[in-house]
C-alpha cells in the first residue's frame, strides 16, 4: 500500500513539474501584456526547468508516455534558450569595449564605476537612473578625464539616462513621450566612422504593463528609424527578459542582443540588492552593423543591478 502512495506521489509531482515546463514554454512566446503573465515570464526559463524533474520522475516510476510528453516539454524548452549558448562566428574588424550600468540614482559607488571603466578600457558608457549629483560625483572620480565627451539627460530618482564616450559625440536627441529618458547621438569612431548610440531605459512593468509594452513597441520603431548605413550601439535597463516576446522583436531582424552573438548565456543583472542573487537578466546591448565577441556581468557596489561590459567589433570604415 504505502508503495502505491509513492508511486501516486511521484506521478502527481511528475505531472505538476511538467505543467510548470508546459507553463515556462508558454509564457516564453505569450505577447499578452498582462501584470501576472509578463512578470512570471520573467521566471520562464526556471519554469521550463520543471519539465527535466517531469521526465525524471515519470521514468522512475516507468510511465513512458507520460516520459515522452516531458521529453517534448524539455526539447521545447531548450530550443528557447540554447541559442544564447552558441556564439556566432568571429568577425574581423577594430573593436571597442562598452559597459552598460544602472547606477540605483546616486547609489552607485562612483570610484569602483570610474576604476572598471579604467580597468576594462571602455570606450563608450550608457547609465541609467543618473541623477545630478551622480553626474558629479562621477566627475570628481575621473570619469570625464577618461570619457570626455558625454550626452546627459539627468533626472529624479529613475528618470535620468546618460552617454559618456571617449569619442565626439553629435546629433543628439532626447525622445518626447516616455515615462523615463531616452536618448541618443552619434559618435566619431576611428577607423569605423560615425556610430549610432542609444541609451534606452523603459518603465518596468510594474508600473503599468500597458505603458511598459507600448514604450517598447515605440523604442523598437525608434531603432528601425536608426541610419541604415552605420553601425548601432544600444545600451539599457530594458526592464525584459529574452523571454519577453516583445523584448526579442526589438533584438530581430537587423538588430541582435549581444550576449547571444557571443554565446555568454543567461547573464542576470538583477536584483543585488536582496538576500537572494540576480535571478533575471533585463539589462543588454543591442547591436546592428557589430558583433559582440565577449560580454559579461560586473559587480557595481551600491546599485541594484550588474553592469554589463561587451567587446564590440565594428567594420572598418569605406571611407
Amino acid at each position: 500500500m504505502s508503495a502505491r502512495i509513492v508511486r501516486i506521489g511521484i506521478v502527481a509531482a511528475a505531472g505538476v513539474a511538467t505543467l510548470a515546463g508546459i507553463a515556462g514554454v508558454a509564457l516564453h512566446f505569450s505577447p499578452w501584456a498582462v501584470e501576472p503573465v509578463v512578470l512570471t515570464a520573467s521566471a520562464a526559463p526556471y519554469l521550463m526547468c520543471g519539465a527535466v524533474v517531469g521526465v525524471v520522475g515519470f521514468a522512475g516510476v516507468r510511465q513512458w508516455i507520460a516520459t515522452g510528453v516531458a521529453g517534448i516539454v524539455v526539447a521545447a524548452g531548450l530550443a528557447t534558450q540554447a541559442p544564447l549558448y552558441v556564439a556566432e562566428d568571429g568577425s574581423d574588424g577594430p573593436a571597442i569595449m562598452a559597459m552598460q550600468a544602472n547606477l540605483l540614482f546616486d547609489g552607485a559607488d562612483p570610484v569602483v564605476l570610474v576604476n572598471e571603466v579604467r580597468a576594462r578600457d571602455i570606450a563608450v558608457l550608457t547609465v541609467n537612473e543618473l541623477t545630478r549629483p551622480a553626474v558629479e560625483e562621477l566627475g570628481r572620480a575621473g570619469l570625464d578625464a577618461l570619457l570626455p565627451y558625454r550626452y546627459l539627460a539627468p533626472g529624479q530618482t529613475a528618470s535620468g539616462t546618460g552617454i559618456w564616450s571617449r569619442f565626439p559625440l553629435s546629433d543628439t536627441v532626447e525622445y518626447d513621450g516616455y515615462v523615463l529618458n531616452q536618448i541618443s547621438a552619434t559618435a566619431t569612431v576611428p577607423e569605423i566612422g560615425p556610430v549610432s548610440i542609444f541609451a534606452f531605459h523603459p518603465v518596468p512593468p510594474i508600473y503599468d504593463t500597458g505603458v511598459w509594452a507600448d514604450e517598447l513597441t515605440r523604442l523598437g520603431q525608434v531603432l528601425d528609424g536608426a541610419p541604415a548605413d552605420r553601425p548601432v550601439l544600444v545600451g539599457g535597463d530594458f526592464n525584459a527578459t529574452h523571454d519577453h516576446a516583445r523584448f526579442r522583436r526589438m533584438a530581430s531582424g537587423r538588430y541582435a542582443d549581444a550576449a547571444g552573438q557571443a554565446g555568454a548565456g543567461h547573464l542576470v543583472t538583477y536584483p543585488t540588492d536582496k538576500s537572494i542573487p540576480p535571478l533575471v537578466g533585463i539589462d543588454h546591448f543591442l547591436l546592428a552593423g557589430a558583433q559582440a565577441t565577449d560580454v559579461e556581468t560586473v559587480d557595481l557596489p551600491g546599485a541594484d543591478h550588474r553592469a554589463l561590459v561587451a567587446r564590440i567589433v565594428f567594420p572598418r570604415s569605406r571611407g
